[in-house]
This record gives structure tokens, C-alpha cells and sequence, in this order.
């Protein structure tokens, strides 16, 4: 005989199934300054208990990282929305793994070349020229 006990339960899914979570994450991520200022990057590894109404209720870290983002990570995976299920009048709570990647932004570089302005011809050496760069975080 198969294994028919639990054949009748349903689990909570996201919403929007497993591209909106990856959506949500990417859009709702606030790297900590902590881990931004001292290079952390890698994944934290999650289990989270959901209730029987989709809601997580307890979120635990399997394997973390320093700088904040395990306290990142717990935000942002107690504020997915799952969606209830009813399961012949039980309550049921489940546990599902989640992992969260910490990347920091590609460092901007910068190109240009010095021209002098009577010519319009590149010159490798140049003095007393200013000049003003802005560089802005995307």
C-alpha cells in the first residue's frame, strides 16, 4: 500500500508562484549598510513555518551571514503571502525553505579622456584641467 495518509493534505503556495517570490525579492531587498561597508555577499539559508491561512509564522536561519542580512532576510520572508488551504477541517502548520541572495552592485567605473579644447585632439598629458564626476547608485 502507497503512502496514502498524506495524500489529501494541500500546503500553502505563494501567490503568484515561485517568479513572483523571486520578484519580490529582488524588488523589496534593502542591502544592510553593515554587509554593504564591509563586502558581505552570499546566500542565507531559511525555514519558515506557515500556517493553515498562508500566514509565516516562525522563520529560522539554517546558515547566515554577518552584517544584517540575516535580519534582512527574516523581513523579507515574514512578509510573503501564501495562500490558505483547508484540509478537511485540520490545521495544519508546514515548513518550507527559502534562500535569499546577497550580491552587491557591480562597482562603477569610470572612462574619459582628457581633450584639448583649441584642437579637439586627445592628449595623454595634460595639465590644470577640472573637472566634476557624479556617480549615482542604481
Amino acid at each position: 500500500m502507497k503512502n496514502q495518509k498524506n495524500k489529501f493534505l494541500k500546503l500553502p503556495q505563494i501567490t503568484g508562484g515561485n517568479d513572483a517570490l523571486i520578484k519580490y525579492i529582488k524588488s523589496n531587498l534593502v542591502y544592510p549598510e553593515e554587509a554593504r561597508k564591509l563586502g558581505i555577499e552570499g546566500t542565507v539559508y531559511l525555514i519558515a513555518e506557515i500556517d493553515d491561512c498562508g500566514r509565516v509564522c516562525l522563520v529560522e536561519i539554517i546558515k547566515g551571514l554577518a552584517g544584517g542580512c540575516n535580519d534582512e532576510a527574516i523581513r523579507l520572508i515574514k512578509n510573503v503571502q501564501f495562500g490558505g488551504v483547508k484540509n478537511k477541517g485540520l490545521r495544519i502548520k508546514s515548513k518550507k525553505r527559502f534562500k535569499v541572495r546577497f550580491q552587491l552592485p557591480p562597482e562603477s567605473q569610470i572612462t574619459y579622456e582628457l581633450i584639448d579644447k583649441k584642437t579637439d585632439n586627445p592628449k595623454p598629458s595634460v595639465s590644470n584641467y577640472s573637472y566634476t564626476i557624479q556617480i549615482k547608485n542604481i
